[in-house]
């Protein structure tokens, strides 16, 4: 295909997304409509609704539609629920053509009007160009965008020039329960004619540049329980004569990292990859706003003044964040009650080459260690619920040059490359299980407030980004053709 050619057609599928913008919006505002919270029992049966919507959606785009049962799962006080089905779903057929694979979700975090948001979280509202409402960015609106892009071909009766398949899942935010499993299963089969893999649950590290993302930390969350006795006791009678179970919690907290941020556990940083001169080079280039930044999250500084030791922070160095203390007494007023048992929780964000045993294995000595120090007879429990490795792409693959150049077309700009300094289960799960090439496409901005009041994604973003999906389908057939031409031609020679 020409260029003259080929940007007659994006001219053309641009005008029609631009066209049917309120048919879009109005496609989100029903989905975002449906309270499936996954997190809270009593909407189950919304995500289970949210299913079949999903399904019914691609359905009418011609897609064969399969609602894989996964069962069911217990929860922590023995109610048993139905999980969500997976969604497989399939368009196209043509040897030809690559195969693109998109993951989403259909599950949304918790949300209500009282916590602190402006507007109804589950009625989408349009406020300056900002669509408003639980899942517009994570991730009800990036899979609505990915669909149209997909409608906006069929609407104008073009030739697909990629193949689909989609795996639309409505467990992320309680932890993907069954999906690895299902994955596995399904990699001969369902996945074997795949050739490459998007995910688009993530956002831009700024409010206005585009981003590709390439790697996200892992997570290693862990409990410290210190138990003192069986009940709790009075702080007149006891208080001064015992140890504490909470003077020892707080002990053991304090000494995990420093005010600088810096860890204090022997040994967590020695398996830190070197820093490249490449990786130094992507982060000179990126547009980063510190005070853009710092506006976005609401605080009134940072631990670091340049942007490149922000980003370093961010993505090549572990962090070790703690999130809080159960057993404790929190809510209003004071009640002077020594608790006989406490649970501190924390979590360290590791980065590639850290071994998530070797990382359990030194924070259990380095507990161990302190607690010995303080003589307290009290008991120590420490233990690791959750292990997340990190996940690394190759930002040189042909899959990322094809979004670097949908991306120069729809935004007029090369995108940044980055990291996400939270943890994405999902990209490492689909790459060990699958083997394929996996990337990170969003179209939300930094300040789209993913799990947050007042999440939203701004119209622009929203029509954008389904402009981007529908080049991205143009760019990784293109490339991926030339590619295979190429091969063919070295072969024969």
């Amino acid at each position: 295909m020409s260029s003259s050619s080929s940007s007659a057609l994006e001219m053309e599928i641009f005008q029609y997304i631009d066209a049917h913008q309120s048919d879009f919006i109005k496609d989100l505002k029903e989905w975002v409509a449906v309270e499936s919270d996954s997190v809270q029992p009593h909407l189950r049966k919304e995500v289970m609704h949210m299913m079949t919507l999903a399904a019914d959606r691609l359905a009418t785009l011609g897609a064969t539609v399969n609602l894989v049962n996964l069962g069911s799962h217990q929860l922590p006080d023995g109610q048993v629920l139905p999980l969500p089905p997976v969604l497989f779903g399939e368009l196209g057929k043509d040897p030809q053509n690559p195969t693109v694979c998109f993951y989403g979700h259909v599950d949304v975090q918790p949300a209500k009007k009282e916590d602190g948001w402006d507007t109804d979280p589950y009625t989408l509202t349009e406020v300056d160009g900002n669509l408003y409402g639980r899942g517009a960015t994570d991730n009800k609106g990036p899979v609505l965008a990915w669909i149209n892009a997909v409608e906006t071909f069929r609407a104008l009766k073009l030739a697909m020039p990629v193949n689909f398949k989609f795996v639309i899942e409505g467990m992320e935010e309680a932890g993907s329960l069954g999906l690895e499993k299902l994955l596995e299963e399904e990699n001969q089969s369902f996945f074997s004619d795949v050739d490459y893999i998007v995910i688009s649950d993530n956002l831009w590290l700024s409010n206005k540049k585009p981003a590709l993302t390439y790697g996200s930390r892992g997570n290693a969350c862990f409990f410290v329980e210190v138990e003192c006795g069986s009940k709790d006791l009075h702080s007149g009678t006891f208080g001064g004569i015992i140890h504490e179970p909470l003077l020892d919690l707080i002990a053991l907290l304090d000494s995990l990292v420093d005010s600088t941020g810096h860890i204090l556990i022997p040994g967590i940083y020695d398996s830190v990859a070197a820093l490249t001169e490449e990786e130094r080079n992507l982060y000179e280039s990126i547009e980063f706003d510190l005070e853009e930044h710092r506006n976005n999250c609401g605080v009134k500084k940072f631990l670091y003044g340049t942007k490149e030791e922000i980003l370093l922070h961010l993505w090549h160095y572990p962090s070790l964040s703690i999130h809080g203390i159960e057993g404790a007494f929190h809510e209003p007023g004071i009640k002077t009650v020594i608790p006989a048992k406490v649970i501190g929780k924390f979590s360290i964000r590791q980065v590639p080459n850290m071994d998530l045993s070797v990382v359990k294995k030194q924070v259990v000595e380095h507990l161990e260690g302190v607690f010995s120090k303080r003589n307290s007879p009290n008991k120590l429990k420490v233990s690791m619920p959750l292990g997340v490795k990190p996940w690394l792409a190759d930002f040189n693959d042909l899959l990322y040059e094809a979004a670097r150049r949908a991306i120069k077309t729809v935004f007029g700009e090369d995108p940044d490359f980055i990291r996400d300094g939270s943890t994405i289960p999902v990209a490492r799960m689909f790459q060990t299980v699958t083997q394929k090439s996996v990337m990170m496409l969003p179209i939300g901005a930094a300040d789209a407030g993913e799990h947050s009041q007042n999440e939203k994604i701004s119209r622009h973003n929203y029509i954008e980004g389904t402009k981007l999906f529908a080049a991205f389908f143009l760019e990784i057939s293109k490339l991926h053709r030339d590619l295979h031409e190429t091969s063919h031609t070295e072969t024969v020679n």
